[in-house]
């Protein structure tokens, strides 16, 4: 027995010392085999990258959200712990949840039952689309509820949900993005439409993750070296969209669509001197954070379908003639029908008005007066002007699935019908790219929506898009008297643009009523199955906006028009517009303005004296002394009580913001680097610290906007009111 148990005593200290000398145990490092069974891993999520207007207000983000989920388990529950950690009172927990998700009481209840009843009963369920995306809010409202009634089981877990905070706001635009379970079994925000799909990839992160070693239990062992790996977040899009400006087309829209319900609606907002696009949106409309109201079309209308244009082609068929010298706007022709080969084409009223004038018949919209100017121009001639217009094929915008549109060049009538716009058949944004020409003096500029992409884990710019010329179709001098002859359609006692009149300013441009094919290749009849547009700028003297506005097939009133609609949401979107970008009206600027110098440097007290005299109101930000900076910039013409900032060294008293604009309440955010919190669209109407309050960086002021529109309704009903107490 000695000699067994000592032979053996031998094999083992020799197997010790082998394992001790060499490290490894049959043929494998004892020193990995440890580090992989207390080695563990944390993944650290990144953030999906944000999406912002051109101030850098956001438009979408990765918020936190929590995804509920029931713990059925007994095993979950140690034996003879006093604590349970699985649902027990499955009636009473059903009772309390479905209070707070979307999901009826039975059914929370049959599948807590269903699961517990199982061979083999799983750990834990959740509770699909209901259970997920809960916030903060909601979640802590639920913990409260089940500790009130003693009821366990319920757990939550963090997890990243894409925000849009302004509701429906260019959705199909903006498109959507939505949490997916992955084969892994893990989920992950993914792109599903609009530029959340188009720029997914540059969207989506990469997930960091700690390496550390723990016991069995998952707590890190002392001593123990953490090793971190960081998320990368996603690129930031800012985009070329003006958040007012598209928060004033998406109030018009829905005003409009309340009161007409118009099949279609579309509007689009760009700045002519440079392609960039400051609005775009559709109806129908939905919310990209619910989808409600997300129809089977999926199409962003201004860029992946194609209208027949109807009489707002008339204006690039004007501008053609006029370059080419055919242009005669005395000289007189008989309107009413007009007969090319077997075919004969007719004036909107039937029995037209007579002997007119070619200027008459462009300002009547006469489909006539375009015949008899392509006798003068050559219909090969006027097709080589559409192509140079950019007409038949894409413009080439930095969004997906963009539609070339169709030019009908076969047949001499197809030529003259695509002078009026009919037949041939071009895209919204095609529409808006040939307007620049006009507004920017025969200079056509391509239209963009992405301003830059910007890393925001090293401040890199990843792309940085600029302005580009898309072509020279028409000279300086046509474009001017093209916009002439715009304004005059606005202005003319027989003009069909009279709707579009805005008072202050000087508009032009051009309606447009076109026929819609139907599913059989005719075109639909009877009152209102039309769709009715208008093609504007303004000033017209020097745009700064070119909108376009289409509605179709609204329910119109008896004695309404199909200019009526259009008009209505073209006036708001294009007043408020212009008075948020502080583009002094045609007739003020004619009579009193000023033009600012460079006041950098200068004292402040003789700079605000100078500014007062001129009839200026400066505004100090600082204590005074030398200026460091100023809004609006050197050469920026302004007239009488227009605002001008100038910033100096030391704390800020706050003005009295009332009637500011929000582009220069976001000026003096800048200037000031104060915390101003702003609340709706428009202008000032309130303010949560007085005038004449003097604040630091850290202490928040919120700003009440409202729109122009709403603000005079505001002021009608008070003034309703004070007649009414009055007596």
């Amino acid at each position: 027995m000695f000699v067994v148990f000592g032979g053996l005593f031998f094999l083992l200290m020799v197997r010790f010392l082998s394992i001790q000398i060499t490290g490894q145990a049959e043929g494998r490092p004892l020193a990995a085999m440890a580090a992989s069974k207390y080695a563990r891993e944390n993944v650290l999520k990144a953030q999906r990258g944000e999406i912002v207007d051109r101030n850098g207000e956001l438009i979408a983000s990765d918020t936190i959200s929590y995804r509920l989920f029931a713990v059925i388990s007994d095993k979950a529950t140690p034996n003879g712990s006093k604590t349970l950690y699985h649902v027990v009172d499955y009636d009473k927990t059903a009772e309390v949840l479905s209070q707070y998700i979307a999901m009826p009481k039975q059914e929370i209840l049959q599948k807590l039952e269903s699961a517990a009843n199982k061979e083999k009963v799983p750990w834990q369920i959740e509770f699909g689309k209901a259970g997920n995306g809960i916030n903060h809010e909601t979640m802590e409202k639920i913990k409260k509820a089940l500790k009130r009634e003693g009821l366990t089981g319920i757990n939550f877990m963090e997890e990243k949900k894409r925000l849009y905070p302004n509701g429906n706001f260019a959705s199909y635009l903006i498109g959507f993005a939505m949490r997916e379970e992955q084969k892994d079994g893990s989920y992950k925000t993914v792109g599903k439409m609009g530029l959340e799909k188009t720029y997914d990839k540059q969207l989506t992160g990469t997930d960091g993750k700690v390496d550390f070693q723990s016991d069995v239990w998952g707590f890190i062992l002392p001593k123990s070296e953490k090793i971190i790996t960081s998320p990368q977040d996603g690129n930031e899009i800012h985009l070329t969209l003006d958040k007012t400006i598209q928060n004033f087309v998406e109030d018009a829209m829905s005003r409009v669509e309340k009161e007409y319900s118009p099949k279609k609606m579309l509007v689009i907002v760009a700045n002519p001197k440079t392609g960039e696009i400051y609005a775009m949106s559709q109806r129908p409309s939905f919310h990209p954070g619910t989808r409600e109201g997300l129809t089977e079309n999926w199409l962003n209308e201004a860029v992946e379908t194609t209208v027949e244009p109807g009489s707002t082609m008339k204006m690039f068929t004007l501008a053609a003639a006029i370059e080419e010298n055919k242009w005669d706007p005395a000289a007189k022709y008989n309107s009413g029908q007009y007969t090319i080969y077997d075919r004969t084409i007719r004036d909107h009223k039937r029995g037209g008005w007579g002997s007119i004038t070619f200027l008459e018949g462009f300002q009547r919209s006469s489909n006539v007066s375009m015949a008899y100017l392509l006798e003068r121009l050559g219909d090969r001639k006027f097709i080589e002007y559409v192509e140079k217009f950019g007409f038949g094929e894409r413009v080439g915008i930095d969004l997906p699935h963009e539609a070339a549109g169709h030019i009908l060049d076969s047949y001499p009538s197809e030529r003259l019908t695509t002078s009026y716009g009919q037949g041939s058949t071009v895209t919204p944004i095609q529409m808006i790219q040939a307007a620049t020409a006009i507004a920017n003096d025969g200079v056509m500029m391509k239209p963009y929506v992405i301003d830059k992409i910007i890393n925001p884990n090293t401040g890199d710019t990843v792309q940085n898009h600029k302005s580009e010329e898309k072509g020279r179709p028409i000279s300086k001098d046509t474009a001017k008297k093209v916009r002439d002859i715009l304004a005059s359609t606005v202005t003319s006692e027989v003009g069909t643009g009279r709707k579009f009149a805005i008072p202050g300013y000087d508009i032009g441009g051009k309606t447009g009523t076109a026929e819609i094919p139907d599913s059989r290749g005719k075109y639909l009849s009877g009152d209102g199955n039309y769709l009715y547009s208008f093609l504007g700028m303004a000033p017209i003297e020097d745009p700064q906006l070119v909108t376009y506005v289409y509605v179709q097939q609204p329910q119109l009133k008896p004695g309404e028009i199909g200019s009526d609609p259009v008009s209505k949401v073209f006036n708001s979107v294009m007043e408020s517009s212009l008075k948020y970008l502080n583009i002094v009206p045609e007739n003020v600027e004619k009579t009193e303005t000023f033009k600012l110098d460079n006041y950098a440097g200068k004292e402040s007290g003789a700079v605000i004296e100078g500014l007062t005299e001129k009839g200026i109101r400066p505004v100090l930000i600082g204590e005074g002394g030398k200026i460091v900076s100023q809004y609006p910039s050197e050469g920026t013409k302004l007239t009488k009580d227009s605002l001008v900032l100038l910033k100096t060294a030391g704390k800020t008293e706050l003005p009295d913001f009332t009637g500011w604009s929000k582009k220069m309440v976001l000026s003096f955010k800048q200037q000031s680097g104060l915390d101003i919190r702003l609340n709706g669209d428009g202008f000032v109407m309130e303010q949560s610290l007085s005038p004449g309050t003097v604040v630091n960086a850290n202490e928040p002021l919120v700003i009440i906007l409202q729109p122009p529109k709403e603000q005079y309704e505001q002021q009608e009903t008070e003034d309703e009111q004070e007649q009414i107490i009055g007596g």
